[in-house]
């Protein structure tokens, strides 16, 4: 069995419940993570500090290979990768090997612009394209979390 482990602090509503609409068909185990200032309402859910990088410490010490982890923070997507675990952000964006890079390079060229005294734009409003687009993708690592652990379970009878 995989995990679904959540970023809680930012994930909108929708795909809290998208997640446990599909967490008895799928056979999964949905972790959320947030700090104290969040109310979240799942019955298997860790409560962190306010520390800016407590959730996402938890959310990596509990991932792990052939887990899905549910994050708009690129840099926790990227160190989930590292360890084998599919990401997907709350727009349905699935992070990989192939853009996590480029991905890390936006960011670090937007924080600096920022320093600099620049200005860079926000993110848009929540859309209901939006909405679909996460259930899919998702779907999408569901199906891949589910066979990567269906192979782990062959190779553990064949031992």
């Amino acid at each position: 069995m995989f995990k679904v482990v959540v970023d809680a602090d930012a994930c909108p509503r929708v795909c809290l419940q998208v997640l446990q609409k599909h967490k008895k068909a799928w056979k999964y185990r949905l972790l959320t993570v947030a700090s104290v200032d969040h109310h979240i309402d799942n019955t298997d859910h860790i409560i962190v500090g306010k520390g800016s990088d407590a959730a996402d410490l938890a959310v990596m010490n509990h991932a792990t290979r052939g887990d899905i982890v549910v994050t708009q923070d690129w840099g926790l997507a990227a160190l989930v990768l590292g360890k084998g675990a599919f990401a997907v952000s709350p727009s349905g964006r699935i992070y990989s090997e192939k853009n996590i890079d480029f991905l890390l390079e936006e960011r670090c060229l937007k924080a600096k612009h920022r320093r600099a005294g620049g200005r860079t734009k926000g993110p848009s409003a929540r859309t209901n394209e939006d909405d679909h687009r996460f259930e899919d993708s998702f779907l999408k690592l569901v199906e891949r979390a589910s066979n990567h652990a269906g192979a782990n379970n062959n190779d553990m009878r064949k031992s």
